[in-house]
């Protein structure tokens, strides 16, 4: 996660404008742990962001612990948690030699397991998780606004498409990094726990269309949300991709920050030009209201008692 490391990337930033999970999945994840969760039990959080997973499941176990490659994101999920039975520190999920063996009941990592390299992953998490300890990966990948086929065909274009996605205006594709990004695309689906060390494998996966129109059931399309254009615009500058494509064009300047336009200020304009009603809303753009869901993906398995 080299881009959420530099010292561009804004992790207070970050925490504002990402979307948060909701109940059901802390309630899915729970449900299928049913292990211990007593006073002496403890919490991993691996990739733990802003801190958000850990302070939520915090409550049921007697301490947590949750790790970021990202010193930046240390220090916001340790200035926006204030339980004390939750702490966090800078590591990696490939490296986790701080931790006694068997001494974990329950891993998590909430939208970094694309990221992961496995071959040494899953060798750390064999030693710390205990015998009937589980583990619980989940994440989203690109969402989609409900009833808008045309914006999302424009965004998937300026995200995901080879050469200049405007005129001199290069596309955010040859940014994002890989291969996490496909792995996460695809919904983590390459990502198999290994079977001799871990049983009742559990994968929840939820695809959202390009031309959706409307939302299954919310545990299904776990991942949605109401919001304007507005919020939409600071969480597509939350991107990994973004942030790569703004240090690889330093000169051009978002109009919020005085200069023309930058790549998702036009991102933006097209999409806007692209929905009627959108446009008739003029300067008052970002205060129309848009409901967008997310694929998602939720995995989870127990660890063997060898």
């Amino acid at each position: 996660m080299s881009v959420f490391g530099r010292a561009t990337f804004s992790a207070a930033g970050y925490a504002a404008a990402r979307p948060s999970y909701p109940p059901s999945v802390f309630k899915t994840l729970l449900g299928y742990h049913k292990g211990n969760t007593s006073k002496g039990s403890f919490l991993l959080d691996l990739g733990c962001g802003h801190g958000l997973v850990a302070r939520e499941l915090a409550p049921h176990f007697g301490k947590s612990l949750g790790t970021d490659p990202s010193e930046g994101m240390v220090r916001q999920a340790t200035e926006m948690t204030k339980d004390p039975s939750v702490t966090f520190q800078q590591g990696s999920a490939e490296d986790l030699s701080a931790l006694a063996d068997q001494s974990v009941d329950m891993v998590v990592a909430g939208q970094s397991a694309h990221w992961y390299d496995y071959s040494r992953v899953w060798p750390e998490l064999r030693r710390v998780v205990k015998p009937g300890g589980t583990m619980g990966f989940f994440g989203y990948k690109d969402n989609r606004l409900v009833g808008h086929t045309r914006a999302n065909q424009i965004m998937e274009k300026f995200f995901y498409s080879e050469g200049e996605v405007a005129p001199g205006v290069e596309g955010m594709n040859p940014y994002w990094e890989q291969p996490g990004r496909n792995k996460v695309r695809n919904l983590l689906r390459e990502v198999v726990p290994p079977q001799e060390d871990w049983e009742d494998v559990d994968r929840r996966l939820y695809d959202v269309a390009m031309d959706v129109q409307e939302l299954p059931d919310e545990d299904t399309a776990w991942m949605r949300k109401k919001l304007n254009l507005g919020g939409l615009e600071g969480y597509l500058r939350t991107f990994s991709c973004y942030q790569g494509w703004r240090d690889a064009h330093p000169e051009v300047k978002s109009r919020a920050e005085g200069g023309k336009g930058d790549i998702v200020d036009i991102l933006l304009d097209q999409m806007i030009e692209s929905e009627p009603k959108w446009k008739a809303a003029g300067e008052k753009w970002r205060d129309v209201e848009v409901e967008t869901a997310w694929g998602t993906y939720i995995l989870m398995a127990r660890r063997r008692a060898n």
